[in-house]
């Protein structure tokens, strides 16, 4: 019998024995977390991220946070866009 949202029975990547293998629960290397900070600092997206060190999601985005590494862009246009005095008499 088969289960609706099983992955019993499935063919595919949702298989119950995937070929491949991710590396979720796997402890992290220097190395690994060295690629994290250098995705980071490219504003790579956590999805990309996940693709390159084969880990899910959730677990860049709490190794970053225990690590202390920033995800936000850092291209990000700021919130108060008003031109102030000072930025409007430097652009004369």
């Amino acid at each position: 019998m088969e289960r609706p949202g099983s992955p019993i029975g499935k063919k595919g990547p949702r298989k119950t024995n995937p070929s491949y293998k991710r590396r979720s629960r796997e402890p992290w290397t220097t190395a690994d977390v060295g690629l994290l900070r250098q995705l980071a600092k490219g504003n790579t997206p956590t999805g990309v991220m996940s693709i390159k060190l084969q880990r899910p999601v959730a677990a860049i985005r709490s190794k970053a946070q225990r690590e202390g590494i920033s995800l936000r862009p850092v291209n990000r246009s700021p919130y108060n866009r008003r031109v102030t005095k000072t930025r409007a008499a430097k652009r004369r």
